[in-house]
């Protein structure tokens, strides 16, 4: 967000402002910058917000995760500000290939990186489950692992009958394994430091979930 400050001098001619009017005006003010504050950015296909931060680490981008038609849900990544410096030196434009494989390497090669996933369609526990496990599925070939991963997204989305619309989903991709959490609550980890590399290509890799993520990871963190 860019903000331009108004020089105002003695000579400048000023409208008949009374103190009222200045008070409501630095009330919205103040309430424009909260929303900055706690809203980073917004999947503009959903129009759900995500917030800055996540456990300390910076918000890169957003994007939609689609089947079809339908808009299953949106997905924030949040890496660390080393991953973030090394994106900070690449344009987009003059590179862009080399741009989306360094914000791939980057985010893997400096964890931790966070997935956060805002539902915003129902789906069964089960359906979820898999869904995501037949994505990880490809890039990790040590199907007992992949099955845990599944485990813990399906025992915590089953407690409550579905990933209804609004349900959230935490995966913290960290050196040695994943984390899993439901709404804000932990399920537990799979210690595995191929399948946290594996989920980051989930969304990172050319065959990617969502592309927009990406883009919008790009437009964010690299230069014009």
């Amino acid at each position: 967000f860019q903000y331009t400050i108004l020089a105002i001098n003695s000579s400048t001619k000023l409208p008949n402002i009374n103190n009222k009017m200045i008070r409501n005006i630095f009330q919205l003010l103040s309430i424009l910058s909260v929303s900055i504050l706690c809203h980073g950015m917004t999947d503009k296909a959903t129009g759900i917000d995500f917030s800055n931060k996540v456990n300390g680490l910076d918000l890169f981008g957003v994007g939609v995760r689609k089947k079809g038609p339908i808009k299953v849900y949106s997905v924030g990544m949040y890496a660390s500000s080393t991953a973030k410096s090394v994106l900070g030196k690449l344009s987009k434009k003059a590179d862009k290939s080399k741009a989306l494989a360094s914000l791939r390497s980057s985010v893997k090669a400096h964890p931790p990186t966070s997935f956060l996933l805002k539902m915003n369609f129902n789906v069964g526990a089960e359906k979820m489950a898999s869904a995501i496990a037949e994505s990880v599925t490809p890039r990790h070939n040590i199907r007992t692992e992949v099955d845990a991963l599944k485990t813990l997204i399906f025992n915590g989305v089953s407690k409550k009958g579905g990933a209804s619309k609004g349900t959230t989903f935490q995966f913290d991709c960290e050196k040695n394994g994943i984390n899993v959490s439901v709404d804000g609550k932990k399920q537990g980890n799979v210690q595995s430091a191929g399948l946290s590399q594996a989920f980051c290509d989930v969304y990172m890799d050319d065959k990617c979930v969502s592309s927009g993520l990406r883009e919008s990871c790009l437009d964010n963190c690299c230069l014009p």
